[in-house]
């Protein structure tokens, strides 16, 4: 072959080596976007903006405290007057009172957390006047447990008690929990049995016993929210289990077949020496456990701004019941209101 055809040689080969190299860049073609089904396992919640219809003048502060009875009504225990406030879970105002019933501090009434008993009676947890009352559902007082005004850590004082469980027998269960730290039993004639717990973070001590609540097998359990954890006991004071490094407990509800739901927000380091822990929350959470402590669901609301609240948010969530149907009632402190919150499945 002479030189010049070795030159065109050279160049078609060279030619054919950049073809095949533009071939071999070039993209392959895209596939399609994947389209799922627009479905999930997942239960969620979708506020009810319009719940509920509270008369015109009708007042609400921090609200602490929420109860759904048997009937499927929606009791509030709000820091204004009146304090305790009935709505229908559709949100039709029922009735309210309770005024100039619950002690005050110098900014807010001591309303805490409300309990409705097997009888329909009703119980406020009054952290001002360091006393739980007993009520007929109108309103009328029938019995006082703590000495109103005084304060204090025996059988007949509290130091701001924080909440109550009444079982079906009648046993009275408090937590005596901010400027105590134990679980005191009465009778179902209001009469001292015994007490249990101090300050610490052993098995069966506390820091700041928020909330009480008891299940069918008639276990109770105990929102240590300091400690960021949940204890369990038999009625005669045995520690029986803990749940840790979950959440900062604020409140419990249990529901008949035992699922035991839990509010408050996730573990934190202390943001206010001076507050209890999670003042103010990095969120705020629903758990759902079941009586082995192994958690079933969780769902998290966004936080709201102070002043600023939208529907839906929460802030400083400290409340929760839930109706027959599973909707969700919350109440926050900073956002100072109650919402509906329907299930969705």
């Amino acid at each position: 072959m002479n030189r010049f055809g070795l030159k065109c040689l050279v160049g078609v080969i060279v030619f054919l080596g950049l073809a095949t190299a533009a071939r071999a860049a070039e993209p392959y073609p895209l596939a399609p976007p994947p389209k799922y089904p627009p479905i999930t396992l997942s239960t969620w919640y979708e506020v009810d903006p319009s719940w509920p219809q509270r008369p015109e003048g009708m007042p609400w502060g921090r609200t602490p405290g929420v109860f759904v009875d048997d009937k499927d009504q929606v009791w509030l225990f709000t820091r204004a007057n009146p304090p305790v406030q009935v709505y229908t879970t559709e949100g039709k105002f029922v009735r309210a009172w309770g005024e100039g019933m619950i002690g005050a501090t110098p900014t807010s009434l001591g309303s805490h957390q409300i309990k409705i008993d097997h009888e329909g009676l009703v119980w406020l947890c009054d952290t001002a006047n360091h006393v739980v009352l007993k009520c007929t559902p109108e309103g009328k007082l029938l019995a006082t447990l703590g000495t109103p005004g005084r304060w204090g850590c025996d059988e007949r004082h509290f130091n701001r008690p924080t909440d109550v469980a009444i079982t079906p027998e009648g046993r009275i269960f408090v937590t005596d929990g901010y400027g105590n730290a134990r679980v005191v039993e009465f009778d179902a004639r209001g009469k001292f049995v015994k007490q249990w717990g101090t300050q610490g973070t052993g098995p069966g001590e506390f820091s700041l016993p928020h909330a009480i609540g008891f299940d069918s097998k008639g276990r109770l359990y105990v929102a240590d929210r300091n400690n960021a954890r949940i204890q369990v006991f038999d009625q005669d004071g045995r520690f029986l289990d803990q749940w840790q490094n979950i959440m900062v407990p604020w409140s419990i509800w249990i529901t008949a077949d035992d699922q035991i739901w839990v509010c408050g927000s996730s573990p934190m380091r202390w943001a206010d020496e001076d507050m209890p822990l999670g003042c103010p929350p990095k969120d705020q959470l629903v758990v759902r456990f079941d009586a082995t402590g192994r958690v079933r669901q969780l769902w998290t609301f966004p936080k709201g701004e102070d002043g600023a609240e939208k529907p839906g948010e929460l802030n400083w969530l400290h409340g929760i019941a839930l109706d027959r149907h599973g909707n969700l009632y919350a109440t926050d402190i900073i956002g100072e209101r109650a919402q509906k919150f329907v299930r969705r499945n």
